[in-house]
């Protein structure tokens, strides 16, 4: 276990005979299902299970993210004795969608997440005999299983959330943001259409991209959409913002009807989601009786939006204090 960890800080050195070779292995060992969300909507996920694991950790992505790109922080955990579950969200990786146009990033409602979530919960993973359950969610996912948690509590015994998404930076000012949405949601050919600025699924050099500062990590989450168009998800609708804006108000708004243990992981040069919603977060989880873990959202210096795929140097840190936070609610 202690070789595990510190391969962590260095694992970058050897990143392609890495990701060619044991995560490769790893990878095909992996069982794929799927069950029927809201609608019926198939929703497609991943497990890698053991019989002398009793602890899983469930793992909620990001928009426009897959279980395929998770595979190197599956393996990571597993390695530490964590059986490990990925969902798929509706309308990305191979879940179904909605829309006609399959890049656009859509959902009728952001409650469906969460109503997907449950179903996914009751049917595989409290059935399945873990001594202990605990979420790992990032970005979008952070949203969905913060809500999932509120609405039916008590369902696991510690949630990470990396980079949350409690609030989204939106390049237009505050009170032009709202109006804009509200015209669109009335103008279904606009509401549908891809919100200003965005567009189809497109490979971003790397050189401009604001999401992470691992080439090697960067280049491997491309190739995944590149080798199968299927996972490709461009810009979110302008529906889909504005579900998103409304979720983030939700969270905040129902803080006090969950009480599970929380750590809170915040990336210091964020350009996707509003930092200030988890210092916001944090101040009413303390009001309300249940602070995060530290009281304060833990700041990785440096990094990017995608916190579990930054360099060895920041991604380390955050896993460090994730696996350490899971082992104290052991």
């Amino acid at each position: 276990m202690f070789q595990q960890k510190t391969d962590w800080e260095t694992r970058e050195n050897a990143f392609a005979a890495f990701a060619t070779g044991p995560l490769m292995d790893f990878w095909r060992q992996r069982e794929e299902a799927e069950f029927h969300g809201v609608d019926d909507v198939p929703i497609r996920f991943v497990r890698f299970r053991a019989e002398k694991h009793d602890r899983v950790v469930v793992i909620c992505p990001g928009r426009i993210e897959s279980y395929v790109k998770y595979a190197e922080l599956a393996w990571d955990l597993f390695h530490l004795g964590f059986d490990v579950l990925i969902i798929d969200h509706r309308g990305q990786g191979r879940s179904g969608r909605m829309l006609d146009d399959t890049h656009r990033g859509h959902v009728m409602n952001f409650s469906d997440y969460v109503d997907d979530l449950n179903a996914f919960w009751q049917q595989e993973v409290q059935p399945g005999g873990w001594r202990k359950r605990y979420i790992l969610a990032h970005s979008m996912g952070g949203a969905i299983a913060t809500l999932f948690l509120q609405r039916y509590p008590h369902q696991c015994d510690a949630i990470a959330l990396c980079a949350p998404m409690f609030g989204i930076v939106i390049r237009l000012p505050d009170w032009m943001v709202r109006p804009l949405l509200d015209w669109a949601e009335g103008n279904p050919k606009v509401r549908d259409g891809y919100a200003i600025g965005t567009g189809r699924w497109r490979a971003v050099p790397f050189a401009l991209n604001q999401l992470t500062h691992s080439q090697a990590r960067y280049r491997r989450n491309l190739r995944f959409y590149a080798d199968d168009p299927h996972l490709q998800v461009g810009g979110p609708t302008w529906h889909w913002v504005r579900e998103g804006m409304l979720a983030g108000e939700q969270v905040l708004a129902g803080v006090a009807e969950d009480t599970t243990p929380t750590l809170l992981i915040q990336a210091e040069a964020e350009r996707v989601v509003d930092n200030r919603m988890h210092g916001r977060f944090c101040e009413l989880r303390a009001a309300a009786g249940a602070p995060c873990e530290g009281e304060q959202p833990l700041v990785i210096n440096g990094a990017y939006h995608e916190i579990l795929f930054e360099k060895d140097a920041m991604r380390s840190v955050a896993l460090h204090a994730i696996v350490d936070f899971f082992d104290r609610h052991n």
